[in-house]
């Protein structure tokens, strides 16, 4: 039996993701996730790949908004739910230019204080439609600041099996995934065509690429050689290291832990 046992969001893309016991799983992806973004004075997105303090940055639901707590010094600010801002911005990510929005002044000068470089907090709003890669999957779902697709799935099962071939395990935050389950073979996500959770129909596009944001300490910021050393050496594929399964959604509604997974 394959059963939901983590939902995750990570409203502001590359920071600390929020765990929740239910929400609603939409065509963009959960509500909330990666609706935020910090750009650079050029307008490219920011990740913890060339920021790796990103990941001390940790948010969690306050009134009216998120906080978000740097760990290092205990300072704390708090973004909106939604941005109702005005301000329009272009932003890059990856091969795509997005419209955007830009949140508040003062935000821009905190994220610019512990960054210590100029950078601005932008918002997607509701009307931008940024596509997923068209070669791997033709309709056209969409996709917030997610690297390239709504969702992100991978079995605890997967994680077990890496941890068993390294010698200091790893959480599964490493991975930042969207969707995780209990139950099935290692890797068994691989081969998923079309599933449901809940009343949530999703479909398998294509395993993920891993990138050296997976050799971060989400704790201490730290990186290391692992675990991209270790899976390089069995899940390498056409010069990528996977691990976890990119999905879309075909039919949107509610997931909550403990729901069953039905593959079809």
């Amino acid at each position: 039996m394959l059963t939901l046992t983590e939902i995750n969001i990570y409203p502001l893309k590359s920071l600390g993701g929020i765990s929740l016991d239910s929400t609603f799983a939409g065509e963009r992806g959960l509500k909330y996730d990666r609706r935020y973004l910090l750009v650079d004075e050029n307008g490219e997105f920011l990740t913890q790949r060339d920021l790796p303090q990103l990941a001390l940055l940790k948010l969690s639901f306050a009134e009216n908004g998120f906080k978000v707590l740097n760990i290092v010094d205990d300072s704390f600010n708090t973004i909106p739910l939604e941005s109702e801002s005005i301000e329009k911005s272009k932003v890059k990510i990856w091969g795509d230019l997005c419209n955007a929005i830009i949140v508040d002044k003062k935000l821009d000068e905190w994220f610019s204080d512990i960054l210590k470089f100029k950078c601005s907090l932008v918002y997607m709003p509701d009307n931008e439609k940024r596509i997923v890669e068209k070669k791997y999957e033709t309709a056209d779902h969409i996709v917030s600041f997610a690297d390239a697709y709504p969702y992100l799935i991978i079995g605890q099962s997967s994680l077990n099996d890496l941890n068993s071939r390294l010698e200091n395990p790893i959480p599964m935050n490493r991975f930042r995934p969207n969707l995780v389950f209990s139950g099935g073979n290692p890797y068994e996500e691989d081969n998923w065509k079309v599933f449901k959770i809940g009343d949530v129909n999703l479909k398998a596009v294509k395993p993920c690429a891993r990138c050296m944001i997976t050799t971060t300490d989400q704790q201490t910021a730290e990186r290391n050689k692992e675990p991209l050393k270790t899976l390089s050496e069995y899940r390498k594929i056409e010069g990528k290291v996977m691990f976890g399964m990119n999905v879309v959604c075909n039919k949107q509604g509610f997931v909550k832990i403990g729901d069953k997974i039905e593959l079809f």
